[in-house]
């Protein structure tokens, strides 16, 4: 019941002093670098969560849609 309380209990005050913490410890430069990083892992999970839900689409039934390889002109 503690740790409820100590994670419901983060205000404004709390998220601009750690906030400015991890602006001391990174700097300004290396913030939008973790940043991105962050942002291709989210999308690198998305992309692999979506394959996953296709794969099982895939094998329900017949796939009637064309890849995209398939629409490129050669």
């Amino acid at each position: 019941m503690n740790t409820l309380l100590l994670i419901g209990g983060i205000g404004m005050q709390e998220i601009l002093v750690i906030a400015l913490i991890v602006l001391l410890l990174f700097g300004g430069k290396k913030i939008p670098e973790l940043m991105k990083g962050i942002g291709k892992g989210v999308r690198s999970f998305k992309d692999g969560v979506n394959g996953i839900e296709k794969e099982g689409e895939s094998n329900d039934g017949p796939n009637t849609s064309k890849s995209k390889e398939n629409d490129q002109p050669k």
